[in-house]
């Protein structure tokens, strides 16, 4: 099966990106980051000129930026949502992410089906190899699609950079070591999808990440 990718750039004040990920009529949802009403029209927008329906939610990790449009994503679609164990504790404290970067927030109620790390999802008809890739938050995962030549990675990998980890839970060691063996270990001319700014590819990175090379 042929999966088409949709990007969705820029969204929320952290300039987050989500992506839709659809065959003729089903369509995954990733990190759900939309925040206002013109964000969210661009989605709905394509949903209804294409006849898709999402039938999951999916997310790399959850950060405040990555899931201020999870509540309304659930009410809209009523369908499962996705996420690694060790990610739950940030669903939890949603409220007080938000606190931290300035601007209130309500609880998510989700009870999300937990996905083992470095393994095969299998959500319907399709499949992703999830690649368990913490150090910018723990529980933090990739998705790649073979058949397609690309890879979902959150905020792992950046054109250029690599994830904060600064933040609760981050390990810039641990970073290292999941780029190096997850996400360095794929093809060279693999597409990486980030959760901010423009794609890139493997090959790109390893020779010309000042954060994290493989010469």
């Amino acid at each position: 099966m042929q999966l088409h990718l949709e990007k969705y750039e820029g969204l929320n004040p952290f300039q987050e990106n989500a992506y839709l990920i659809h065959d003729n009529k089903k369509a995954h949802l990733f990190d759900p980051g939309f925040s206002n009403d013109s964000e969210w029209d661009l989605l709905l927008r394509k949903l209804k000129e294409h006849d898709l329906s999402i039938e999951a939610i999916v997310l790399t990790h959850a950060h405040v930026d990555h899931i201020m449009g999870l509540q309304r994503a659930m009410q809209l679609f009523q369908v499962p949502v996705y996420m690694h164990r060790d990610s739950y504790i940030f669903i939890e404290q949603y409220p007080q992410q938000a606190m931290m970067f300035g601007f209130k927030a309500e609880p998510i109620e989700v009870d999300p089906f937990f996905i083992d790390a470095s393994s095969t999802l299998q959500i319907g008809s399709f499949q992703y190899d999830t690649r368990n890739t913490p150090g910018h938050s723990p529980g933090h995962l990739a998705f790649y699609r073979k058949t397609e030549n690309w890879v979902i990675v959150g905020d792992a990998l950046f054109a250029g950079s690599i994830g904060r980890t600064d933040l609760y839970g981050g390990d810039y060691d641990q970073l290292e070591q999941s780029i190096l063996k997850q996400l360095y270990t794929l093809p060279d001319d693999t597409t990486v999808w980030p959760g901010h700014g423009t794609h890139t590819t493997i090959g790109f990175e390893k020779q010309n990440n000042a954060f994290v090379t493989q010469l």
